[in-house]
């Protein structure tokens, strides 16, 4: 009886400890989910104040929303462009570390843009703009260079697969239209010189003449066409020897006359 209680109360137990994880892994889920949510909106909202600016103001601050947008775009861009290529292609892991490298330089870049919008100097940011846009500028080419190459490589493995595919496709085509490989063969044949009637393929012996012929040189060809050497070796008739040529050998017995009573 106590074990039968012990063991229900293990079970109780276990039962209690997989519904409080099940309730921790769902509330992470959900938070990371909203985390994501607010980050992907504030993102959104972020951008559109970008692009707004950029085409909205002039002089410094107009450049610097720029630069801003310019970097952030390109970066997402490859981001995703990564993101979606390492999951078919396990090669792509070295390219997404070298883009978390990046990522750090175009952080920092970015907040140091941010920052110089809200500064009052307007002649030192001025002074400042021709370094930061070289600074952009590198970050956005070495992430475009490992965007395009990470496309390229999947462009270039889709053209592989494709051509093996159409060779493979070509090879059943001209299995399933094997009669083809016989036709030329037989077009050469009725392309030939007729031959004369019985003498086509397939054909061992002559056609009799139609009508009677008076020579008689063809008409002992026809038979010998048509019977062959079966003529030659029929077998021939059986004839009676004749008694009074046999030859009488001295050892012979001569036969008795008959005679009559």
């Amino acid at each position: 009886m106590e074990a039968a209680i012990t063991i229900l109360a293990l079970f109780l137990v276990a039962f209690v400890a997989l519904g409080v994880y099940a309730t921790v892994k769902a509330v992470g889920a959900a938070k990371r989910g909203v985390d994501r949510t607010i980050t992907q909106a504030r993102r959104t909202v972020e951008d559109t104040t970008l692009r707004a600016k950029s085409f909205g103001q002039t002089g410094v601050a107009g450049e610097l929303a720029q630069l801003r947008l310019a970097l952030r775009t390109s970066m997402r861009a490859t981001q995703d462009a990564l993101h979606a290529g390492v999951a078919e292609d396990a090669s792509l892991a070295e390219s997404v570390a070298l883009f978390r490298r990046l990522s750090e330089h175009g952080l920092e870049l970015d907040d140091e843009l941010k920052r110089l919008e809200r500064e009052p100097d307007r002649a030192t940011v001025a002074g400042l703009l021709p370094k930061l846009r070289e600074r952009t500028q590198r970050i956005t080419h070495s992430a475009e260079s490992l965007r395009w190459a990470a496309r390229d490589r999947a462009r270039q493995f889709a053209d592989d697969d494709l051509d093996a595919l159409n060779a493979q496709i070509d090879i059943e085509a001209g299995a399933l239209r094997h009669w083809t490989v016989e036709e030329p063969s037989q077009a050469s044949g009725a392309g030939a010189p007729a031959s004369t009637p019985g003498h086509g393929p397939g054909t061992d012996w002559p056609e009799p003449a139609a009508s009677a012929d008076p020579s008689a040189g063809n008409s002992s060809t026809a038979d010998q066409a048509w019977s062959g050497s079966a003529r030659e070796e029929s077998p021939q008739a059986i004839t009676a020897p004749d008694p009074r040529l046999r030859t009488t050998y001295p050892w012979q017995k001569s036969g008795r006359p008959e005679t009559t009573n």
